[in-house]
């Protein structure tokens, strides 16, 4: 049960004075929540300010620099509003103090609210950006007006939160310190020698400094409010991952006796021989399958490094000592590439391998479901469908999951709950740096595979202005009529108001024209046969060339698609860049990506282009990304399973992630129950960080 004390924090937003239903809507889609029900206050509590606005500089009207932020104190003078029929020209304000006068100058005013705002010969206090006009101070829209009688209790430092549409700084504000005035004093979670060596505030205090910073340094990620919470929010994950790991450890695995029958002749059918990193993966996998505990690792492999084989000669070593495997995929069509490319290979050792999805329906299913029952299906290869309560295994002894970010700790705990205790082993195509390794992927080990199967050609990387895209374009059409197959990636669904980006429905427009051959079309928005069908027209060379959105990032393999076109690519991730450009070079002829993107780039931007056009290495392209970036948006999205941190970074905080990954194993080894005085503080944050199923699942066992 979650702790009263934490109650006042788990209302809803719509319980806070002055949250009425709409409000509590738009602080609900600020705050990532699906409804007004889901936002709660503790997320208000999370809400980190990114920057100040400081109205302490207040030089006087002739001193006020240009473009500085200023605040004004003097007497109401006279209004000039625009002559009538004439609304395009500005509505003026004259304002004077000591040193000189200011003319306050508003655009299309409606009304006659500027002169109960600021009344002739009210003393009034003004702040917004200073400007001179023809020699003369003046200030545009002002973003503070109030009267000086009523400017004592003005906050003269503020600071600024991320907004949505329809909601202003004023009511988020408003909204924050009603949040704040609930926070009750917690127990103190982390470990008392460490309080005193980082000079940690306690959590009631951090979150008071965290929404009223008194200068830019309270800002900063190493202010000490930012760093405890930051810690917090490690520990509540390492705790998290180390209990996933405890319980899963706890449940003895099956060991498995590869004796080499059926992987012998996987890899004598081979047309060519596993890398060095391949065939160290295999054996870290064997290694830890035959052993009584359960396997928990995650492979690493890079674009095109050869994931699928290793996960196959796992399979097949479970299959050799009697059991039944599973592959995950996020996705239909990802299931039924894998089970196109498995059932190949697995052919020539004799093994049943079956494809089960969401799409899979009436006879035909529950025959499947038939065979996995009695064990005669050895392989099966899907997507959630896999672990729905109609389906039962024989002996399931190893679950494949494939990109597991996409694949939450929660995902796997389910698996678990399920009472199936196979080995896991977890496979992405995102080299993920070491540090967010251990924030996401604490529980497991991991293999790496880096080579890159022989025979693989370079791709060439080059990067083009947008102005240039017309070359491209005829460059392309070319290359679609001597034969060869093209990818063209657009950031958007379709055309926006807001963005001048190109969408994917407007490109395929424009193309189509210009191409004068068939072409396809695949984005988020349409139905999973739709895409498929997309898909598979481009695989089969229906069409030669596929306008796309990201969804293509991990998706079919067309070995024969040579040339990559990502449009906006200064949009893009880098990680996600590089995920993108794989979808080449798979083949054996000789491959090129064309990065468009659009100018001036920024030291940043050109930075990001310059490391994926000197380097195909994922693994130093997503630490360079981490470096320049973030981790908040480098494993693409942010879901569970990816750790999006609200407080803590990993590029600013990678000390603390290492302390706390040490903490929750000594505190878990000498309290696994939690149930000490330091065990029970530790629900506490478990619980306001949102962490319940990790408690569950104490409680569960």
């Amino acid at each position: 049960m979650r702790p009263t004390l934490l109650d006042p924090l788990f209302s809803s937003v719509a319980s806070l004075s002055g949250v009425g239903p709409k409000l509590a809507q738009l602080l609900a889609s600020l705050l990532g929540r699906e409804d007004a029900d889901d936002a709660r206050v503790v997320d208000l509590l999370f809400l980190a300010p990114f920057r100040l606005i400081d109205r302490r500089n207040q030089p006087g009207i002739a001193l006020s620099q240009q473009g500085a932020l200023v605040t004004i104190t003097g007497r109401v003078d006279r209004h000039q509003p625009p002559p009538r029929g004439k609304s395009n020209l500005p509505y003026r304000v004259f304002v004077h103090d000591e040193t000189g006068e200011l003319a306050l100058t508003f655009f299309r005013v409606k009304g006659n609210w500027l002169e109960k705002a600021l009344p002739i010969d009210e003393t009034v206090v003004v702040s917004g950006k200073g400007d001179w006009f023809n020699g003369r101070p003046s200030m545009g829209h002002p973003d503070l007006m109030v009267k000086a009688s009523e400017a004592e209790n003005l906050p003269l430092v503020e600071p600024v939160y991320p907004l949505t549409a329809g909601l202003s700084p004023k009511v988020l504000r408003k909204a924050v310190e009603h949040a704040l005035e609930r926070v009750p004093d917690l127990p103190e979670w982390a470990d008392p020698p460490l309080v005193v060596r980082q000079g940690f505030p306690s959590v009631r205090q951090s979150f008071l400094d965290l929404h009223h910073p008194r200068d830019e340094r309270d800002i900063d990620p190493q202010a000490p409010a930012r760093r405890r919470l930051a810690y917090d929010e490690f520990l509540a994950g390492q705790v998290s991952l180390a209990l996933v790991r405890q319980k899963l450890r706890k449940v003895p695995g099956t060991p498995v006796k590869a004796t080499g029958a059926i992987s012998g002749k996987i890899l004598s059918a081979l047309p060519f021989s596993p890398t060095g990193s391949q065939t160290q993966a295999i054996a870290d996998i064997l290694a830890d399958m035959a052993s009584d505990t359960r396997m928990l690792r995650l492979l690493q492999g890079d674009v095109g490094a050869g994931k699928t084989l290793v996960a196959l000669l796992a399979m097949a070593a479970v299959v050799e000592s009697g059991g039944q495997a599973v592959l995950m995929a996020p996705t239909e069509i990802l299931a039924r590439q894998h089970h196109a490319t498995i059932a190949r290979f697995a052919a020539a050792a004799g093994l049943t391998v079956e494809v089960l999805t969401g799409r899979t329906k009436g006879k035909e299913r529950e025959a499947i479901t038939a065979r996995i029952a009695s064990g005669e299906a050895q392989i099966i290869i899907g997507t959630h469908a896999l672990f729905q309560d109609t389906v039962s295994y024989r002996n399931l002894m190893l679950a494949v999951v494939d990109e597991q970010h996409r694949f939450g700790v929660h995902q796997r705990l389910r698996l678990t709950a399920k009472g199936i205790s196979p080995h896991m082993l977890v496979m992405t195509a995102t080299p993920i740096p070491r540090t967010l390794v251990l924030a996401a992927f604490g529980d497991m080990d991991v293999s790496k595979l880096t080579e890159k199967p022989a025979g693989r050609k370079p791709i060439q990387t080059v990067t083009v202005p947008s102005e240039r895209t017309g070359e491209i374009v005829e460059r392309l059409r070319a290359a679609v009529a001597d034969g060869k197959k093209a990818y063209w990636i657009c950031p958007l669904v379709e055309e926006s108001e807001v963005s001048d980006l190109m969408s994917a429905e407007e490109r395929f427009a424009v193309l189509e024209k210009a191409i004068g051959a068939p072409i396809g079309l695949v984005h988020g928005r349409m139905s999973g046969p739709e895409k498929d069908a997309a898909m598979l027209a481009f695989k089969n060379g229906e069409t030669r060339l596929l306008v796309a959105t990201t969804v293509v990032e991990v998706g079919v393999d067309v070995p024969d698609a040579t040339i990559m076109v990502i449009e906006h690519a200064e949009r893009f991730g880098l990680a996600q860049l590089h995920q993108l450009r794989g979808r080449v070079g798979r083949g054996d002829e000789a491959s090129s990506c064309i990065l468009l993107y659009k100018g001036p780039l920024g030291e940043t931007g050109k930075a990001r282009l310059k490391i994926l056009r000197d380097s195909e290495d994922g693994f130093l392209i997503a630490e360079e990304d981490l470096k320049l970036r973030g981790e908040g948006e480098l494993l693409g999205t942010r879901q569970s399973g990816t750790p999006g941190f609200r407080i803590a970074s990993l590029e600013a905080h990678a000390d603390l992630l290492e302390i706390a990954r040490k903490d929750a194993a000594y505190l878990l080894e000498r309290d696994p129950d939690l149930t000490s005085e330091r065990g029970e503080a530790v629900r506490t944050l478990l619980y306001l960080h949102r962490r319940d199923e990790a408690i569950r699942f104490l409680r569960a066992g």
